[in-house]
């Protein structure tokens, strides 16, 4: 039976939120977003046809608020509710209160959910259905002596994996019987924080597996296919950072035996719409992992090697209808690439960012590049959401031409505000092993010292260009100065000319802990610049933003420098490189201590106050806590001092910026 979906809400935010409803808008769907406090703002938001605030900004107070969703859907009059992917997508409860309300749910029924939400069931389920497994123990017994004896059983090394959950959150490597019960405690201790279920499951560990999923999907009339296979093998604490399709060096015989596999684990679970069955695979062999009951975030690749939009897809079984395809009709062609950019630091451990994007450029003007998005220049990166930035996804006639697709790509990319993975990522396209496909789930581990080198110094290319953009603004600022009565007055003018001299000025940088000082003399069309590795003639013609045709000996280039603050970030070859330049106009205010304000580092929560108004202070003293990101972060007196104001109590929430408390004279 068909049914009519007219009005469609998102309960989701970001990138995926904005996907569905590009898809849904294309085929004449009204589109409702639901938002927390902290994505008032948010491009989700701005997408839609309507929107609902549905509480603050924790997830817990909001996304993952059933009753706040249905709401939502019930005032905005909505036929269906799309999950999306994360907070309630793979909820069973959720899908079982959209169907008592109702309201159509666009993703599996809670019956499948339900029996794919337990790793240890869905195994049980999968052997009954033919599907292999990885040898293991999956039994609901949990009685350590017996799990313990069921690893002896299997062979060392094996892996303890929590049953509840995933993310590589109770999860351990065991390579002995020696080590095996501290593990085993440390696996459930884990697994109990995350999942509330400290149950957890046992099997061989592979040494060198690849991750290979195969997306599935189904409808309600007992139809079912699968569109291929994508290799998600490149990891880092078992999460996924490079995602493709189809996966490199599979043969048609292995790739119809796993897809078959996939559709019986689908069949399995009367399985409808769309689905990922997850198989971990060493030489010949592959074996079931886990089935995500839901859309992932790796999606675009399988659409861009099939030609399909698989949330249309979603959409149309949603409605009762039929596959848009047979196996038989479903295409294969090239290759496509994912990766995700992240405000994380790889120098700090991964450690995720949070604060502003003061400047954003993504590189959809690429060729054969698709960039999916919930957030443009100006936007925070909160504490409270995941920290992913976008996806960018590029395809290519063959695996080749993606790759060198992926590396124009990253190099296109710009972020300015806070750190990324961008080089991270890039390493890894511009890696010959990647390049070969020399891959599986240890890449990142082994290949670590390339693809996560200590910091280098900012070369001579990346100081004359931040040495013309500071020129260029002096230039444009003295012009500007000009007294239009009169635009013949020297006072105007800044010719660096000097009676007798060289006319030069000096320039202080800062990068890191090294103070570099870049002499710019005067020429008629430049500068001739005295750089570390020494001089450089430079001469270059800047735009508003920030972009820079300049010539470097001789050398033509196309840069962009964005100067926010006193960091100047440059943007040239593919590279990003960061300097602060010193301001001697500024460096008597920064003396007094006005320069610098007692403010929150990041978005973050007040854990502590360790002063009171009134009571004087000594430089370095603690001042206040501020936690965020699970990191504690402590805000010290600049100089010695008297508590004038505090502007924030514990528990208080507070914006990057935000004046903590006022610090006067003694």
């Amino acid at each position: 039976m068909t049914r009519a979906i007219r009005t469609l809400l998102i309960a989701n935010r970001g990138e995926i939120a904005v996907r569905v409803m590009r898809t849904a808008r294309a085929m004449g769907i009204r589109t409702i977003a639901v938002y927390s406090q902290a994505d008032a703002h948010a491009l989700h938001v701005a997408e839609a046809d309507e929107a609902y605030p549905i509480g603050p900004a924790p997830a817990r107070e909001s996304y993952l608020r059933i009753d706040a969703i249905l709401d939502a859907a019930r005032r905005s009059g909505a036929d269906a509710i799309h999950p999306g992917y994360g907070f309630l997508s793979e909820n069973a409860a959720f899908a079982q209160a959209c169907e008592e309300a109702g309201i159509i749910f666009v993703a599996p029924p809670a019956t499948a959910i339900r029996a794919m939400g337990s790793k240890s069931a869905a195994k049980a389920l999968m052997e009954e259905a033919g599907v292999p497994l990885v040898p293991g123990y999956h039994g609901a017994d949990q009685d350590p002596d017996l799990i313990a004896r069921e690893a002896g059983r299997i062979g060392y090394p094996v892996l303890i994996k929590a049953s509840a959950g995933g993310g590589g959150k109770g999860m351990k490597v065991v390579a002995s019987p020696a080590h095996f019960a501290d593990a085993l405690a440390s696996a459930q201790r884990e697994a109990k924080s995350a999942f509330g279920d400290d149950r957890v499951l046992v099997e061989k560990y592979l040494g060198r597996p690849r991750h290979i999923e195969v997306q599935v999907f189904a409808d309600t009339q007992g139809n079912a296919v699968y569109l291929h296979e994508r290799d998600c093998s490149i990891q880092r604490r078992h999460q996924k950072v490079v995602e493709e399709a189809p996966a490199p060096g599979l043969s048609p015989e292995r790739r119809a035996a796993m897809g078959k596999a996939a559709v019986d684990a689908a069949r399995a679970v009367g399985y409808v719409g769309a689905g990922t069955v997850e198989f971990i695979a060493e030489g010949d062999d592959f074996f079931f992992m886990e089935m995500n009951t839901r859309l992932q975030v790796e999606h675009p690749v399988t659409e861009a090697i099939t030609g399909q939009d698989l949330v249309e897809w979603q959409l149309r079984v949603a409605r009762g209808e039929p596959l848009p395809l047979a196996q038989g009709d479903i295409p294969l062609k090239g290759a496509a690439i994912e990766v995700r950019l992240y405000a994380e630091d790889p120098q700090r451990d991964f450690l995720p960012q949070v604060g502003r994007l003061d400047h954003l450029v993504l590189p959809a003007h690429v060729p054969g590049t698709r960039v999916d998005t919930g957030v443009r220049a100006g936007d925070a990166v909160s504490i409270h959401y995941d920290p992913m930035i976008a996806k960018i996804i590029v395809a290519g006639a063959d695996r080749a031409e993606a790759v060198g697709r992926l590396v124009a790509a990253l190099s296109a990319t710009e972020v300015v505000g806070l750190p990324t993975n961008r080089a991270f990522l890039k390493a890894i396209a511009e890696h010959p092993a990647f390049a070969a496909a020399k891959l599986d789930t240890g890449f990142i581990a082994r290949h670590a010292a390339d693809l996560l080198p200590p910091p280098r110094p900012v070369d001579d290319t990346a100081l004359a260009l931040a040495a013309l953009t500071v020129l260029e603004e002096e230039a444009r600022q003295s012009a500007e100065a000009v007294d239009a009565a009169d635009p013949f007055s020297p006072w105007g003018l800044a010719p660096g000319w000097r009676l007798n001299r060289d006319a030069h000025v000096d320039l202080n940088f800062a990068d890191g802990e090294r103070q570099i000082v870049v002499r710019a003399h005067f020429r008629p069309n430049g500068f001739v610049l005295d750089l570390p590795g020494g001089p450089m003639t430079a001469e270059g013609e800047a735009a508003a933003d920030g972009s820079l045709k300049a010539r470097l000996d001789g050398v033509a280039l196309t840069a962009r420098v964005v100067h926010t603050g006193t960091a100047l970030t440059v943007f040239a070859r593919g590279d990003a490189q960061s300097v602060e330049f010193i301001d001697p106009r500024l460096a008597s205010l920064a003396a007094t201590g006005t320069a610098g304000r007692l403010v929150a580092p990041m978005p973050g929560t007040i854990i502590r106050i360790a002063v009171e108004r009134g009571q004087e202070v000594t430089k370095g003293t603690a001042l206040v806590v501020v936690e965020a990101m699970k990191m504690e972060h402590t805000v010290t007196a600049p100089r010695d001092g008297r508590v004038k104001a505090l502007n924030f109590g514990v528990g208080d929430l507070v914006d990057e910026g935000a004046e903590l408390l006022v610090l006067e004279d003694a």
